[in-house]
């Protein structure tokens, strides 16, 4: 891909479109070119063209994005009724709104014949997704039709609460106000699915690394809390705005206050009349990337000379000034150029949004799928058992921490983390020192389930875990009984496995395995390798806190279910790391399914 941007005003001229790579493009491009050197390329005319078609019709099918395919059924329809022709016979174009994901995952196939001549999708990544690997239809990028910048549309209240138009926002600063603000609910559509959502996730991501974050833990815990409130596509993630202006509906837990959206969409809603209220668009000050609406003609044997002749009389259309006023009335930009003012007034913007920023590089295709995997990775419903270590070394004090034990700062950096996990994730909570239970080193405190789900005393699973999370103290005398521990709950967690989740045990020890009685390394590994099963994975990631902990023996253990050992100096890192090693973990595990 080439870079993505929006001007930095409704004011500023735009630049030239950007370049796309073309993939064996022999056949479209040549017969284009043809259709130009012989003069049968036709300019559109200020009036309509006349006559029968008396020579014939050339017909083309176009698959287009639904936002932008009724404005195009209406320039075909005119086409039609004008007599507007090529090489002399009338074109007769056939639209059909189609998701862009459905279209490029058929396209990725290379389906012999997909029913159609040109494909308008809402961005340009969904090109890149079927050429990936050079396995899908081949694709020729003639032209973008049309713009639309991705930007974060808000209620009025709380637009205006966050001093709306006048201070302007980064797109990290905008996630960070939506996971503090109780009613400032932040919601995308799926970046699986939704180049709305996938590009203003990479804009969150990119932002968050300019302003010095973790990234990789700043994203997950922003993909976390976008999740809650993310639908499957755009014209669903609107439809979680409030239908009306009425204090339940405003009030609705269930409504979004805020929205990753395109400009388009946003002047849609606002313009619709139904009495839902409307929108006002941030443009965050460290860019935006666009909705490009590329025209991309099929490369492949169903395309006759005269259906590539008329693919480029269809195109030729949708540039004429007559297309580009009716595109604009529906909310879209023109593909170059400053954007109609009255446009972006109508779709929220006001002076001195949108604000100016420098063009922001778009990520390659490649980049764009690890995000959408990581995006999918991180999203995904998990079940984790958390097994802590309270042998009596965890009441040492942190050095710096004043006076907080390992075990405090353990706790709390766990409680932490727990804020960042969804109602729909599974977290359980094992304790083990030696000798807890009898002649077990280990304890289950509080079974794995749904932190949403409602449990017996009234409260939730997640109100349960954080309570007992708060109440660990570390054993007095006690050692550290790790193999036996970490082969209990690793067969507890392979004969309760959920299907559909991100399965994991998470165990935290500051020490090396002191039970003289216990399994030894050797057998506790070959146990936990024949316990595996790469369809139903359960990766073991192991956390070894401080200096004293057995970091080669973690290793171990952690290799033998495919999952990995990490080390932190501080218990206070153990939330940023426990991201990371379940992002990692996940991916891992994915990777082996697929």
């Amino acid at each position: 891909m080439g870079r993505h941007r929006i001007p930095d005003d409704p004011r500023e001229a735009g630049g030239a479109p950007r370049p796309r790579v073309r993939r064996r493009t022999i056949a479209v491009a040549t017969t284009f070119v043809l259709a130009l050197g012989a003069g049968t390329f036709v300019v559109l005319r200020s009036g309509p063209l006349s006559g029968n078609c008396g020579q014939g019709v050339v017909k083309i099918g176009v698959a287009a994005s639904p936002d932008i395919a009724p404005a195009l059924t209406t320039i075909a329809r005119q086409a039609r009724t004008t007599g507007v022709r090529t090489d002399g016979r009338c074109l007769d174009v056939a639209v059909t709104a189609r998701a862009s994901a459905d279209v490029a995952d058929a396209l990725g196939k290379a389906p012999a014949d997909p029913g159609f001549q040109v494909w308008i999708p809402d961005s340009s990544v969904w090109l890149d997704q079927v050429t990936l690997g050079g396995r899908g239809t081949p694709l020729t990028s003639m032209t973008s039709i049309a713009r639309s910048p991705v930007v974060v549309g808000t209620l009025e209240t709380q637009a205006k609460g966050l001093g709306w138009p006048s201070k302007a926002y980064t797109w990290a600063d905008l996630t960070t106000a939506a996971g503090e603000k109780s009613n400032f609910r932040l919601g995308t559509a799926d970046p699986a699915r939704s180049a709305t959502g996938l590009l203003g996730f990479t804009m969150i991501t990119q932002s968050i690394g300019r302003r010095g974050g973790d990234v990789d833990t700043e994203s997950a815990a922003a993909a976390k809390m976008l999740a809650q409130y993310t639908a499957p596509g755009d014209a669903q993630i609107v439809a979680t705005l409030p239908k009306d202006s009425s204090t339940a509906e405003l009030a609705n837990p269930q409504r979004n206050q805020a929205l990753v959206i395109s400009e388009q969409a946003a002047f849609v809603r606002n313009t619709a009349g139904d009495g839902g209220p409307g929108l006002k668009l941030f443009y965050p000050k460290d860019g935006s990337v666009d909705l490009d609406y590329p025209f991309a003609a099929l490369d492949n044997d169903t395309l006759s000379t005269d259906q590539s002749r008329a693919v480029s009389r269809f195109m030729s259309l949708l540039g004429s000034d007559e297309s580009l006023r009716l595109l604009s009335g529906r909310g879209f930009r023109p593909p170059t150029g400053p954007a109609d003012p009255a446009l972006v007034r109508g779709a929220g913007g006001e002076a001195p949004q949108p604000v100016g920023a420098e063009p922001v590089p778009a990520p390659t295709g490649q980049d764009l799928q690890q995000l959408r995997v990581m995006w999918q990775i991180t999203v995904q419903s998990a079940r984790i058992t958390t097994v802590v270590d309270v042998s009596g070394s965890m009441a040492a004090p942190v050095p710096g921490a004043e006076g907080r034990t390992r075990l405090d700062v353990t706790k709390g950096s766990l409680l932490q983390a727990l804020t960042q996990f969804t109602p729909e994730d599974e977290v359980g909570l094992w304790r083990f020192s030696t000798r807890l239970d009898g002649s077990r080193d280990y304890q289950k405190v509080v079974e794995t389930a749904r932190l949403g789900v409602r449990t017996a005393q009234g409260g939730t699973q997640r109100d349960r875990l954080t309570a007992a999370f708060g109440a660990l103290q570390p054993v007095e005398g006690g050692a550290t009984g790790l193999y036996d521990t970490a082969l209990a709950v690793y067969e507890d967690a392979r004969r309760t496995f959920a299907a559909g989740k991100f399965n994991t045990v998470v165990v935290l020890t500051d020490g090396a395995n002191e039970d003289p009685g216990s399994i030894s390394l050797d057998a506790v590994t070959t146990r936990l390798k024949a316990l595996g099963n790469p369809a139903r994975p359960v990766p073991l990631i192991v956390i070894a806190v401080g200096p004293d902990a057995d970091k080669a023996a973690c290793d171990r253990l952690a290799r033998a279910t495919g999952g990995a050992a990490y080390r932190v100096t501080d218990p206070a890192q153990i939330q940023a790391v426990l991201f990371k090693a379940v992002v990692a973990a996940a991916a891992s595990a994915a990777a082996a399914t697929s």
